[in-house]
């Protein structure tokens, strides 16, 4: 069975930064795209960061320069660091598996989603 599951949500004060992991099982996650998308309450879903197979990263306008993605395919595992949190940033995050080596496809493509975890960034 695909599982994804993420860890490292929290609350934080503005300017604090958080460290989100995926734990990716069943699949070797390392062939795929993994990214990062996020939810607040009455917000539509929004794509933080990607990253694929070869490495190469993207970013939402509103995060670039504070956010980085990363993955550590010895352990099937991706990371979202976030520095220099604004209240703007508190949402669920989720991570999600796309079955691609790049990552240039919608957010319905992508095949497998965790279960989330809560970032909270009080001002």
């Amino acid at each position: 069975e695909q599982r994804l599951v993420e860890s490292g949500g929290g609350s934080v004060q503005a300017g604090g930064s958080l460290r989100l992991s995926c734990a990716a099982s069943g699949y070797t996650a390392s062939s795929y795209c993994l990214g990062w998308f996020r939810q607040a309450p009455g917000k539509e879903r929004e794509r933080v960061a990607t990253i694929n197979k070869y490495g190469g990263t993207n970013y939402a306008d509103s995060v670039k320069g504070r956010f980085t993605i990363s993955r550590d395919n010895a352990v099937n595992s991706a990371y979202l660091q976030m520095r220099s949190l604004k209240p703007e940033d508190t949402a669920m995050y989720y991570c999600a598996a796309l079955l691609r080596t790049l990552c240039i496809s919608p957010a319905q493509d992508f095949t497998y989603w965790g279960q989330g975890t809560q970032v909270t960034v009080s001002s």
